[in-house]
């Protein structure tokens, strides 16, 4: 076997070698976007992004997982991106929020995250061109769908350009992590419905506070000794804060889909989704008839969600997501024959699809 002081001299050969790739890379990364900007041409592609972590992927022989890889590589990109102009993204914060995670495992840490007060102010944020993204969660796998994003892309033109699925998992922190001495907790709602029966369980008696977010309501424990909150662990770090106790949700299988925002659409990648919302009038049958172009051509229909129009009592629309592009020729002449029948039909997005 090697010396130990052998391997350690390999390593350092290797890194190197690491150092001047990477500086190369970054070099080229950099004449790219210098290209882009001639061309007056968006310089983050989440496309080529996917291209790139999908190539890897294939070509990884390990022991490196191909989520190790992909964390390393979105890191590597979003250093990169950073040497022209960082991306900026707006996320409802503050610090330690779900969003803030999925902004982090999305765009890498060198994007410069703007978090904000609300869920519209995201929208707000790219809409004035302060941000050039915004992430905002869309459903939960135990909690279904958050409608108050639904609402915002009703008036906005921005464009989905990518998902993130971010696995989901809740814990109880306070300044002493000492069970006994907590009075109160603050939550966001979501998370306490997906807490529900450990709380029921283990501390029915306390009074839960809503905030407006779970780093809020740790931001809100760590200013009362006699407070907890119901938040990620990646929280007790940013705000100083103890686990009482890890996992508390009720169904481990917790997931929360989140969508990028953008004005920009992206380009095909060969594994994309399509979001709409559409709606019609309000007669027998009438779903069935607009539904039946999509089965007809084959198209995967992923998600079906109604709202309140808020228009007119019992008027309703729908949000449809379909695997496929609307650039591909199938879903394009659905669409058009979507867009023929009914009075309201809206593109939200093409873009590549979150892998599990």
């Amino acid at each position: 076997m090697s010396s130990l002081e052998e391997l350690r001299k390999r390593i350092d050969a290797i890194d190197d070698a690491l150092l001047k790739g990477l500086n190369e890379r970054a070099s080229i990364a950099r004449k790219i976007g210098q290209l882009k900007s001639l061309e007056n041409r968006n310089f983050h592609a989440p496309s080529r992004e996917k291209e790139v972590l999908d190539r890897l992927g294939k070509l990884n022989p390990g022991p490196l997982s191909k989520e190790a890889l992909q964390a390393i590589y979105r890191e590597i990109m979003s250093a990169s991106l950073a040497l022209e102009e960082p991306v900026k993204v707006a996320y409802l914060g503050p610090e330690g929020t779900f969003s803030h995670l999925a902004c982090l495992k999305n765009y890498g840490s060198s994007a410069r995250l703007l978090p904000v007060r609300s869920f519209s102010e995201v929208f707000d944020e790219v809409e004035r061109g302060r941000a050039h993204y915004g992430v905002v969660p869309i459903e939960n796998s135990i909690e279904g769908v958050v409608n108050n994003i639904l609402d915002n892309f009703m008036g906005s033109e921005l464009k989905i350009t990518s998902e993130i699925l971010l696995k989901i998992s809740h814990s109880l922190l306070s300044l002493s992590g000492e069970m006994e001495k907590v009075r109160k907790i603050y939550s966001h709602p979501q998370p306490t419905a997906q807490c529900r029966h450990w709380l029921e369980q283990h501390i029915p008696h306390l009074p839960i506070i809503d905030v407006e977010s779970t780093a809020r309501a740790a931001q809100r424990a760590s200013e009362d000794p006699e407070a907890a909150a119901i938040a990620g662990e990646a929280a007790a770090r940013y705000y100083g804060l103890q686990v009482i106790e890890k996992r508390i949700e009720d169904n481990a299988d917790n997931v929360t889909r989140f969508l990028t925002i953008a004005k920009e659409p992206v380009e095909p990648t060969g594994y994309d989704k399509t979001s709409i919302v559409f709606a019609f009038k309000n007669e027998p049958g009438a779903l069935f008839r607009f539904l039946q172009p999509f089965a007809e051509a084959g198209i995967n229909l992923t998600k079906i969600e109604s709202r309140p129009s808020g228009q007119k009592a019992w008027e309703y629309v729908f949000f449809v997501d379909m695997e496929g592009h609307v650039q591909d020729p199938p879903v394009r002449k659905a669409l058009d024959r979507l867009e023929r029948e009914s009075f309201f039909l809206k593109i939200l997005g093409s873009y590549p699809r979150a892998r599990a």
